[in-house]
């Protein structure tokens, strides 16, 4: 099997508030329906005071339920923009041997731990036309396949069937601390090698991370490896947020980016290519040929595949300069 290779470097935004029914009867003869989700609602109904007791009981309840509904069909409607998008079948489909016995991270990956964390980053393959939605998606999963990719040139399925079967960089040739970097100091005895589906890397990049999702990255940046909703998070915070002077992979795949004068100095055109430049063009962009890069390619050419959507154009950095 292949070994994974060491990496370079690799919004928050609040969660919505769940929502909640109060059915409050002050008087007999009114009835005060309160429902709250991402958009608060109330509703005052009068009852005929000159129905019997039963009858008024009976209306609250009708009322109650109706509410009941109300909610629950709003909860999930909420709740599976991203199902509708990557259904559980697609899902495993697309990493057919995640959890093959030959992983390390077999078992980790789950897909309700990717569904829950999207929740975090509800942008995430929401924006634009239904066609943008699935190539963002599909990016982004090409993308964190090559990160964590099992496969090799006869793999059984190919190889680009055996995205997130890593969960951790193998024999990381460093601790991965910058020392100068004095905003996110390192910690004795920790390290910041590549992990989880970004495989997220650097006490630069774990300390802001850390911050935006409610753990210590710095002192425990092993929880990105432990917890497979914080692993995910990981990865969606850094696609989702810009990093000056590099615009976030988001940003990128809705078609937003807006290149610079340095930007088209450097030919740093929109496209697949350039969330690879953003990920890790240290190491892979400006190479003619670049077996990395086109090992990302294969997967993003798989899935748009199964996405039913065109690549577009500019998948490769080959002519593109790195960021600085």
């Amino acid at each position: 099997m292949k070994t994974h290779e060491s990496m370079y470097k690799r919004t928050f935004r609040p969660m919505k508030k769940k929502s909640t029914v109060k059915v409050k009867s002050q008087r007999v003869d009114h009835l005060h329906i309160y429902i709250t989700n991402s958009s608060s609602y109330t509703k005052t109904i009068k009852i005929d005071p000159s129905l019997k007791m039963a009858q008024q009981h009976s209306f609250l309840l009708l009322c109650f339920f109706l509410s009941i509904s109300y909610l629950l069909s709003s909860a999930q409607t909420e709740a599976t923009s991203i199902e509708r998008l990557v259904p559980r079948d697609l899902y495993n489909k697309i990493f057919i041997h995640k959890d093959n016995t030959a992983c390390p991270a077999n078992g980790f990956y789950t897909y309700e731990s990717f569904v829950q964390a999207t929740r975090r980053f509800p942008r995430f393959g929401s924006v634009g036309s239904p066609v943008t939605q699935r190539l963002e998606v599909a990016a982004f999963l090409a993308q964190i396949s090559h990160e964590t990719t099992g496969g090799w040139a006869t793999a059984p399925d190919g190889p680009y069937a055996w995205g997130l079967c890593f969960k951790e960089e193998v024999s990381p040739q460093s601790t991965y601390c910058d020392s100068s970097d004095t905003q996110w100091p390192c910690f004795p005895n920790k390290t910041y090698q590549g992990r989880g589906p970004i495989q997220l890397s650097w006490n630069y990049n774990y300390g802001p991370a850390g911050r935006a999702l409610g753990f210590d990255g710095l002192r425990n940046p092993e929880t990105v490896s432990n917890n497979s909703v914080i692993a995910f998070q990981t990865a969606l915070w850094f696609w989702m947020t810009p990093q000056s002077p590099k615009p976030s992979c988001h940003d990128v795949m809705i078609g937003k980016y807006r290149p610079t004068a340095a930007d088209l100095a450097a030919n740093r055109t929109g496209g697949f290519g350039l969330t690879t430049n953003i990920i890790n063009g240290g190491l892979e962009c400006g190479i003619p040929g670049d077996g990395r890069v086109n090992d990302r390619i294969g997967f993003f050419q798989r899935y748009t595949g199964l996405f039913k959507v065109a690549t577009g154009p500019n998948l490769d950095c080959e002519n593109q300069r790195p960021y600085a």
